[in-house]
């Protein structure tokens, strides 16, 4: 790649990401700002960091953490009660099913036709190895399905040949924002010469600094160490450590939650082989990737403090990734009171909605707030002041309920998880 089209395809990536991550600033102060925000960040300048987004926080004023769409509230049920042990079993045993009515992923299936990302089988397979966990009659199922996908998704992460789980480059058949941001970007590549340099075997390998591919390879990445832990099968675990090691060699970009991926799925590596090169990374893209970006003080202290992630879903999924840090990290590791002080921080946040408001997410928060109350459950202290507690339960009312109506009220990742710990509760 010449060094005129590389710098040419970063600029360009740059913008894309200022659209999506700093779109409530105009004109040239958003493009400049992003692009030297980008530039800190792959140089890993934490003072420049600190800096610049200091100077995004200053500008946005009063805005600074608002979410550029209006947050949207689903009423809990002050009635509702959790599934009893009954009613859980009973949608367990449904999950099979359910999953195969949906199953689409087949080894050999042609990438530039498939409307559907990697991201999809990886939460099927989240779901399955929950209920393998249970130890319930659909057990063995789940765990033929969750192998099902894995195998798929160990096809497709060869097939893009670098360790990344790739991207289909499927054109004009969605308007779902992911596949329309990679087609764009597709465009861009074509248009700068470097198209065969991006696509392999008809998937997206390489998201020239965007970072977006972060997304899928995370969620595949985490997928694939939870289906070794469930077989022992070594072909996941050299699929997920690829995945691990393509997470830590990518450059931090401007987009917060895209770099929560990665510390996500680094995390997971660490807790898996011990290897400690897995933490290291994890917790730099955090210190340097996820939490600059949040606000410490003001009316919407513990946001993002850009219009995108100040949204509940990315709030979240970057609150995910830290407590799965927090999680692994040795007790008297030196950055464990940042990662502590930064969930803490963001919990106190957005938790109190479910309380006082409704419920502004649930896939997501679901996961946190059930990881949450397992991992700091001695510590009642923390539980109440973030009010971890109280968001849990109301979130379980909502989707307890939905249940009974019949709704499918999670994605599979967060339902699995929702059924297994409502299974436990059951039994303990």
């Amino acid at each position: 790649m010449s060094r005129r089209s590389g710098i040419a395809a970063i600029v360009v990536a740059a913008i894309t990401v200022s659209l999506l991550t700093m779109n409530f600033l105009r004109g040239q102060d958003a493009r400049s700002l992003t692009l030297e925000l980008a530039d800190a960040l792959r140089r890993e300048d934490s003072a420049a960091i600190a800096k610049l987004v200091e100077a995004a926080r200053r500008k946005l004023g009063d805005d600074a953490g608002a979410p550029e769409k209006a947050d949207q509230f689903l009423a809990i049920p002050s009635k509702a009660k959790r599934l009893s042990r009954d009613e859980t079993l009973r949608a367990i045993e449904q999950v099979p099913q359910q999953i195969e009515k949906q199953r689409w992923w087949k080894i050999g299936l042609d990438p530039t036709k498939l409307d559907h990302a990697l991201r999809e089988p990886a939460a099927i397979i989240g779901c399955c190895v929950q209920i393998h966990r249970a130890k319930v009659a659909a057990s063995d199922r789940a765990l033929e399905l969750a192998r099902e996908a894995g195998d798929f998704l160990v096809w497709a992460q060869t097939q893009g040949e670098v360790g990344v789980f790739p991207f289909p480059t499927v054109a004009g058949v969605t308007k779902d924002n992911a596949f329309v941001a990679a087609e764009r970007y597709l465009k861009q590549a074509k248009r700068d010469g470097r198209l065969d340099q991006v696509v392999r075997n008809g998937w997206a390998t390489d998201d020239a600094g965007d970072g977006g591919l972060q997304f899928d390879n995370g969620e595949a990445g985490v997928a694939m160490f939870e289906l070794y832990e469930a077989t022992r099968e070594r072909k996941y675990l050299d699929s997920a450590v690829r995945s691990a090691d393509w997470a830590a060699s990518r450059p931090l970009v401007t987009n917060w939650n895209y770099n929560s991926f990665s510390v996500w799925l680094l995390a997971r590596a660490f807790a898996v082989t011990g290897d400690r090169k897995y933490l290291e990374s994890a917790t730099k893209k955090a210190r340097l990737g996820v939490i600059p970006g949040q606000l410490i003080d003001g009316p919407h202290a513990g946001r993002w403090l850009d219009g995108h992630n100040a949204r509940p879903p990315y709030h979240y999924i970057m609150l995910r990734s830290l407590v799965t840090l927090a999680e692994v990290m040795p007790k008297d590791d030196p950055a464990r009171l940042e990662i502590l002080r930064s969930l803490e921080l963001g919990l106190k946040a957005r938790n109190n909605d479910f309380v006082a408001r409704g419920a502004s997410n649930k896939d997501h928060a679901l996961q946190v707030l059930l990881i949450v109350n397992r991992e700091f459950a001695a510590d009642t202290a923390f539980l109440t002041e973030t009010q971890s507690v109280a968001a849990l339960d109301a979130l379980t009312k909502l989707i307890s309920e939905e249940a009974r109506r019949g709704k499918n009220p999670t994605g599979p990742r967060a339902w699995g998880m929702f059924l297994s710990d409502s299974l436990s509760r059951e039994e303990r």
